[in-house]
């Protein structure tokens, strides 16, 4: 690892094998917090090349327990994380609304390393049990829609690198990996991405795999359809860039966007956006994602189209009754 450094030290970069072989023996346990802190800490002071997120991303998927749902077209909603914006779980939220939609998602997530609360604290909260079992998972999927993978149980490789991620509680380029390394390897991909390199890179490595995808980015700094202001939408065809206005929704202040301060203030926001009762902001935004959502999987939708069925989906009650049926199986 001295070598290593000394090399991405030079403002040198890794080839892509380099990054996979790197990335191996950090999962095998080769190397200490400190060398583990400090390689972590190249790509937060430079951005992450192609060749270098290909071949990390490459040693996960290796190293991972993959889980087989090829009979379901399945979508994973997620963002990147590490926008430093502290918003509610927007994309978790959006992930039930697209399932009571009609579709199959399979929710990859973690718990909040770089915000107080994500995914894994949510549903942890709310009584979902995590599983590594695929028969558990598939019958999720097949009864209520959707199926939910905490990430750490499919990549145990990298429990020697959340210790570290946790005492630097700021964004990694293991923020990056996320969206890319679901065990269920599905068919369609929505990702918010933290800014507009990003944007690019995951275009171009979309490009290169058989997914269908649409890589999103709010032009203000949000890994998701903010509605603060204009947002870039792009998939492997097309790319645009959308005001909240031409979907028909008022721009949104900010600070209607916060995380609750703690896990329980987290749900309370949570469980109140999918009963209906969260403010017209919280519910736009959601309704917003969830739309881009369920275009991904299906393009030959309009977005005014798919707003219906969002709409459709969280105020009449469809998403809550997906979460209810998929904690009623636990």
């Amino acid at each position: 690892m001295k070598n290593i450094l000394n090399y991405l030290y030079s403002h040198k970069t890794l080839t892509r094998e380099e990054a996979r072989m790197v990335l191996t023996r950090m999962a095998q346990g080769e190397f200490n917090h400190s060398q583990i802190a400090s390689f972590l800490s190249v790509y937060i002071m430079r951005n992450i090349t192609l060749d270098e997120l290909a071949g990390f991303r490459d040693a996960l998927l290796e190293l991972c327990i993959p889980i087989r749902l090829d009979e379901f077209n399945t979508i994973d909603l997620c963002g990147t994380g590490g926008d430093g914006k502290n918003t509610f779980n927007i994309s978790t939220l959006s992930s039930f609304v697209v399932a009571g939609a009609g579709y199959k998602v399979t929710k990859h997530g973690n718990y909040g390393v770089s915000s107080g609360c994500g995914s894994s604290n949510i549903m942890e909260k709310l009584g979902y049990k995590f599983s590594a079992e695929e028969a558990k998972l598939k019958r999720e999927i097949d009864q209520a829609g959707i199926c939910y993978l905490h990430a750490p149980l499919f990549n145990p490789a990298m429990k020697n690198v959340a210790p570290v991620r946790k005492d630097l509680g700021v964004r990694t380029f293991f923020n990056i990996l996320g969206p890319l390394i679901n065990p269920t390897f599905p068919k369609n991909q929505m990702v918010g991405v933290f800014n507009l390199e990003l944007v690019r890179i995951y275009n171009y490595l979309y490009q290169q795999s058989d997914k269908n995808y649409i890589v999103l980015y709010s032009l203000d700094g949000y890994d998701e359809i903010s509605l603060t202001g204009p947002f870039k939408l792009v998939s492997r065809n097309w790319e645009h860039i959308y005001q909240p206005e031409d979907l028909g929704f008022q721009r949104v202040d900010p600070q209607k966007l916060a995380a609750g301060a703690t896990v329980d203030e987290s749900v309370d926001i949570f469980m109140r956006v999918l009963e209906g009762k969260g403010t017209p902001e919280q519910t736009n935004v959601v309704i917003a994602n969830s739309a881009v959502g369920i275009h991904c999987l299906e393009p030959e939708k309009s977005l005014p189209q798919c707003i219906e069925m969002a709409q459709d989906s969280l105020l009449n009650g469809k998403a809550l009754g997906v979460l209810k049926k998929l904690l009623e199986m636990q």
